[in-house]
């Protein structure tokens, strides 16, 4: 594998030129941007002016992640050119949060072929439930393929995210990235650092991802008695309190979710992911270090067992939540990833809206909240390694 970084500010232009040595149908370009570039999408069209035959993947962020910096108003590139994986890319509009599934499952149709090994999936974080997109895609597609990537940003604000369809940043559209081949190897991990405090509350009327009532009252007016003076900052003051949902009975790690809106009409509340009637809530909250030191965690469990010799992609999506909570620290998140991951790498990332990553234990991809999650792309020199 072949691997460039670079970033590209409105100011100063491209950091470096464009390496157009690299284009071939088997490099990879993702780039990650400021929501404002849907209304300046010149540097996209340079990226496929300058390498044609490249599959470019990308969207909006709440932070731009480039080696072990986070940047605002630019775009954090990677050119990864494979040697033995090829690539295809599908692109689908999604109409809004009840088409989620069905729009994940139009992705894995696209995708379907012999070899296919991973998916690499960027979605709209507005128009989208999480939870049935991901699920759409993992069961229309073989079991052994991992599913990783992330919701798009739009800082704390929440009014318009994109994703890149082809060269253009658009609304509603989920890309996702299909590679191939024996001698993909791939890597992943996430974790929040996020604990629970408060009653468990249970969810008494909900639909999709939107949560109505807890424990037979208002879900929003119950969020707002919690938050105080910060409900007036909603829905932004929600990233610093996300929610664990879990099942009742359930033995397995409970899921975090986050709050995109809320209607104040009906007293409801938004979530990126499904907020399941009769599932069990509770508050969450962290600090400093824990989300420092989890973000180490993930970076670990993602590079295990990769070849540390080998070039490797690592692709950081960390949620906007934790980003407000660490503020002038950020960084010290992103250099951790970047000390634990073999050598030598090319970094980018995102924060996001939500993440999608595998289980710990090896099991089916699902939708996360207020995580780190760490992807990494490498190749093997030996034909039979497994993925």
């Amino acid at each position: 594998m072949q691997l460039k970084t670079l970033s590209y500010h409105s100011a100063s232009g491209w950091q470096s030129p464009l390496p157009a040595e690299l284009n071939s149908p088997q490099t990879l370009v993702l780039a990650f941007g400021a929501s404002e570039f849907i209304d300046d999408p010149r540097p996209f069209a340079e990226l496929a002016r300058v390498l044609p035959d490249a599959v470019l993947a990308g969207c909006s962020t709440s932070g731009e992640i480039a080696g072990t910096q986070v940047h605002d108003a630019s775009i954090s590139v990677a050119i990864a050119r494979f040697e033995h994986t090829t690539l295809h890319r599908a692109v689908t509009e999604v109409q809004g949060a009840n088409d989620s599934w069905a729009a994940g499952a139009r992705l894995a149709q696209q995708l379907r072929a012999p070899g296919l090994r991973a998916v690499f999936v960027l979605s709209d974080g507005l128009h989208v439930n999480g939870t049935p997109l991901v699920a759409g895609l993992t069961q229309n597609l073989p079991q052994d393929v991992a599913v990783s990537g992330g919701l798009a940003g739009d800082g704390s604000r929440f009014q318009r995210t994109w994703v890149l369809d082809g060269a253009t940043p658009a609304q509603q559209r989920i890309c996702a990235v299909g590679l191939y081949g024996e001698r993909l190897r791939m890597g992943h991990g996430h974790d929040g650092g996020w604990s629970d405090f408060g009653p468990e509350r249970r969810i008494t009327r909900s639909e999709g991802n939107v949560l109505y009532e807890l424990d037979g009252k208002p879900a929003l007016d119950l969020y707002k008695a919690y938050l105080g003076e910060r409900a007036a900052g909603l829905p932004g003051t929600a990233l610093l309190f996300p929610l664990s949902l879990r099942r009742e009975g359930s033995s397995g790690e409970p899921v975090v979710r986050t709050i995109l809106g809320i209607d104040e009409e009906r007293r409801s509340l938004t979530f990126a992911g499904d907020m399941p009637q009769g599932g069990i809530a509770r508050l969450m909250r962290t600090h400093n270090d824990r989300l420092i030191d989890s973000a180490g965690l993930a970076a670990s469990r993602a590079t295990q067992g990769l070849p540390a010799a080998e070039p490797a992609l690592v692709v950081s999506v960390s949620c906007v939540g934790r980003r407000l909570v660490l503020g002038e620290r950020t960084e010290e998140e992103v250099e951790t990833v970047v000390d634990g991951a073999p050598c030598p790498i090319g970094h980018v990332g995102f924060y996001s809206y939500g993440e999608i990553s595998p289980a710990l234990a090896g099991g089916h991809s699902d939708l996360h909240n207020q995580t780190m999650t760490v992807t990494v792309f490498s190749e093997s020199t030996e034909a039979s390694a497994p993925a």
